[in-house]
């Protein structure tokens, strides 16, 4: 015998899957919303980009960059955040010619914090894949407000220095150091909210490196600690750092003991015994 279903048990399916693809047809439009960042009044053009972390071209948002580089080569960017500031970066890579291409290709933008922490993208083409007719790929990434504070076990994004990192990830091994141009751009808003959660970082995470460069000595005289450098009355042996004994101390003075004391008896044991008459 069939069982018919019952017609409120249709509907709240059919209302169910209504549900469901309004939501997905809100949702893209959301992903996709993500402003392009567009340059500041009289931002000078960088023509440059770094090969690794300690090599990255620094740039300001809003400072517009066009570089001419290679396929399979790695840039590197940095840039500096600040707390309650969200970061939006938007790239363009000229690919070369059709004819010259072997099939399509895949690009990736990632984005690193001061301690080389991967920062996730909130919106954004992040890994867009270009078809080998494709005359260009456009890659963007919005991240997380930055925060002032966060607990030590998070990966939330922090003050401090960034690193953008562009690069393919999957291409035809024929195209390896085939020309390409890239244009690229580093957007922020702000709140104006430095404390957005009521802490305060006390130092950014890992300033901007200048590699290189040789540091300063502090001119600052050092005050001598008195007890580092002992009173002038005490001898020789109370100026002496004598290891304080541990447990491996005891071993050693015990084994050598018992080796000393394995040797006059085995000495004894074996020595020849003298004959009398």
């Amino acid at each position: 015998m069939r069982m018919r279903k019952a017609p409120a048990l249709i509907s709240a399916r059919r209302a169910a899957a209504l549900l469901a693809a309004t939501g997905v047809a809100v949702a893209l439009p959301a992903a996709a919303g993500a402003q392009t960042p567009t340059p500041s009044p009289g931002a000078a053009t960088i023509n440059k980009a770094g090969t690794s972390f300690l090599t990255a071209a620094g740039i300001s948002p809003g400072q517009p960059v066009r570089v001419g580089a290679s396929v399979g080569d790695y840039l590197y960017w940095s840039f500096t955040a600040a707390a309650g500031d969200t970061h939006h970066v938007a790239a363009t890579v000229s690919l070369p010619a059709a004819a010259s291409r072997k099939g399509d290709s895949t690009w990736t933008v990632e984005v690193f914090d001061g301690l080389r922490r991967r920062q996730a993208c909130v919106a954004g083409a992040q890994t867009p894949v270009a078809a080998r007719s494709a005359a260009s790929v456009e890659l963007d990434c919005e991240l997380r407000r930055v925060r002032s504070w966060a607990e030590p076990w998070s990966g939330d994004p922090l003050p401090g220095t960034y690193y953008v990192r562009l690069s393919a990830t999957e291409l035809p091994e024929q195209e390896l150091g085939l020309p390409i141009e890239v244009s690229l751009m580093v957007g922020v808003e702000s709140d104006g909210d430095t404390e957005p959660e009521g802490g305060d970082l006390k130092q950014p995470l890992v300033p901007a490196v200048n590699p290189g460069k040789v540091l300063a000595e502090d001119s600052t005289p050092s005050t001598p600690d008195p007890a580092a450098a002992g009173d002038e009355e005490d001898g020789w042996f109370d100026r002496v750092r004598w290891p304080s004994p541990s447990s491996r101390w005891y071993w050693t003075i015990g084994g050598g003991i018992l080796a000393a004391v394995a040797g006059v008896v085995g000495f004894a044991l074996t020595r020849p015994r003298q004959r009398v008459g």
